[in-house]
């Protein structure tokens, strides 16, 4: 069976319609531990104290949002090389999920770095590129809300999707194209020298699953929102035309 009977609108509904409980709750149970181990059952850092702690919140909510845009650019390419419309609605249904957590992610580094950097804001690199990430997702969902034709609307914001990854890369990669800057390195990172604590990682990687399922089982419930909504468009394009 090809990989694309499953994205059968139809099919999609059925096998997505047993998945999403699973996924919120094993989301819900991840984010609950690792939240509550990270805070209660970790020491403060001995530069960053308590404020470290942040790090449960704020390291997953920025790399859902650089990958939620992520997926929404493979399912962009999918919708311009094969027209496939649930591929497309994939990505109408991540954008305004990749949106709050960029938002998290920003308000949650202004509240680390306001103790660290003595400022909430600095035009640092990442966080520069991280704010133009957050203003595509905004010309993302408005692009979709001014065009009429589902279609020419799947195209336009296809096309921008391509654009923006490029702030996606930058957000993600950034302190490696530029030295200066006063945002750290990666908290999970091969190099050893970069790479969180232990006694922080563990936690921070139980968060990071528990956002990633989260991430999921929303892109798939707003998928099936937006399925519905474009069947029942369809019925009432056919009761006008009757």
């Amino acid at each position: 069976m090809s990989i694309w009977e499953y994205a059968n609108p139809r099919r999609f509904m059925g096998w997505t319609g047993r998945l999403v409980p699973v996924f919120a709750i094993l989301a819900a149970a991840c984010i609950s531990v690792g939240i509550i181990w990270g805070y209660f059952f970790t020491p403060d850092d001995f530069r960053m104290g308590a404020t470290v702690k942040i790090i449960y919140i704020h390291v997953p909510s920025a790399t859902m949002a650089i990958n939620a845009w992520g997926m929404m650019l493979i399912t962009s390419l999918v919708w311009l090389i094969r027209r496939h419309h649930v591929s497309v609605l994939a990505a109408k249904a991540a954008a305004p999920i990749g949106l709050v957590m960029t938002l998290i992610a920003l308000i949650t580094g202004a509240i680390w770095g306001q103790p660290m950097w003595g400022t909430w804001w600095v035009w640092d690199p990442r966080l520069t590129s991280f704010l133009i990430l957050f203003i595509f997702y905004l010309g993302y969902l408005a692009l979709w809300q001014a065009i009429d034709n589902p279609d020419t609307a799947a195209d336009l914001t296809s096309v921008l999707c391509l654009v923006g990854s490029v702030f996606a890369l930058l957000s993600r990669y950034a302190v490696n194209f530029w030295n200066q800057g006063l945002h750290q390195g990666a908290s999970l990172s091969l190099d050893k020298e970069e790479h969180v604590s232990d006694v922080f990682w563990q936690p921070l990687v139980l968060t990071l699953v528990g956002f990633v399922l989260l991430f999921i089982a929303l892109v798939l419930i707003r998928t099936r929102t937006e399925i519905r909504a474009r069947r029942l468009h369809a019925l009432e394009t056919r009761e006008r035309m009757a």
